[in-house]
């Protein structure tokens, strides 16, 4: 699944790490894991179809091509739950439960050129994001995601287009990034409430960037009238894994603790469901963001704390 990320990072700035990036994926790939034959057998039916350009029309990532909306639909749902993007293949359109391309519209506008940058793209999922950024013109977008079947949809999805597009993700997490890592823009979407140690994570995100580099930080926060952070009991929003809600005031020091410069807040948005919403696409009688939030109140969650409210933070190494 890997070759042809192999034989182009071996062309970029990032070569001296090539052959350990494609070494640990490897060996991600190798696990026993009983989905494998079936996501696998999904990418086989789709190399059938006629491959085509891809382009982003707002909101989709689109592939021109000819399709058979209900073989590839069942190939496609092989690969459930589709969480991020949305896709247009042909004339079907692939509604994803987030759509990502509102939270790209909050961000496109702050950040540094991506044109000819190595960039990295942290918890990656099926890559929605990390092709806009290959799209901007990065000479190399690589995302990573621990999630095997998130690599699956990458593939799926990269399978059908026809020309080389710089993106790429691999089955790894970013405290496997090899000594050496050096990436021009760093994005962390949505991770930083999934780690126990905030610090290490950022202290991690600083260690893999260029001498000025810039990191894009997307968090769930809090506001300041809630105190400086909350941390969930059991659940927050059903999710399990979210360790701690800081405020904007709170992310800002721990940004500058960790060594950060230039640091700005450039946009805090509450998640509605127009852009996390429940499709058939991530199955039967799943539920989303309305299900997530108290019904009688949706600036709180199901659990009483503050409804889903996140910042972006743009700095510099």
């Amino acid at each position: 699944m890997i070759n042809d990320f192999e034989k182009y990072c071996n062309m970029t700035i990032l070569s001296p790490i090539c052959d350990q990036l494609v070494e640990l994926s490897n060996q991600a790939f190798s696990v026993n894991n009983g989905n494998i034959p079936k996501w696998e057998q999904a990418i086989a039916d789709i190399q059938q179809i006629q491959p085509g350009k891809a382009t982003f029309k707002h909101p989709y990532v689109c592939i021109d091509t000819q399709v058979d909306i209900e073989n590839l639909t069942q190939s496609l749902k092989q690969l459930m739950p589709w969480r991020k993007g949305p896709y247009q293949i042909g004339n079907l359109a692939l509604e994803s439960e987030w759509r990502g391309d509102m939270k790209w519209d909050r961000i496109k506008d702050h950040i540094k050129p991506l044109a000819g940058k190595s960039v990295l793209d942290v918890g990656s999922g099926n890559g929605y994001f990390t092709y806009l950024m290959a799209m901007q013109g990065a000479e190399i977008a690589i995302g990573i995601e621990p999630f095997l079947l998130f690599n699956y949809q990458f593939q799926a999805i990269r399978t059908l287009i026809s020309q080389p597009l710089k993106a790429y993700v691999l089955p790894l997490k970013l405290d496997q990034m090899p000594e050496g890592s050096s990436f021009d823009s760093v994005f962390s979407m949505g991770v930083l409430y999934h780690q126990k140690d905030h610090m290490l994570h950022l202290k991690q995100l600083m260690d893999v960037m260029t001498d000025n580099g810039e990191l894009i930080l997307e968090t769930l926060i809090i506001d300041q009238q809630h105190g400086d952070q909350i941390i969930p009991q059991d659940r927050y929003a059903r999710m399990r894994n979210v360790w701690c809600l800081p405020s904007t005031d709170t992310l800002h020091t721990w940004l500058q603790t960790a060594g950060f410069k230039n640091i700005k807040l450039v946009d805090v948005t509450k998640t509605t469901p127009e852009e996390q919403r429940a499709t058939h696409w991530i199955g039967d009688n799943t539920q989303s963001i309305k299900d997530f939030l108290d019904p009688n109140d949706d600036n709180l969650t199901i659990e009483g704390l503050p409804a889903p409210k996140r910042a972006v933070f743009i700095c510099q190494k």
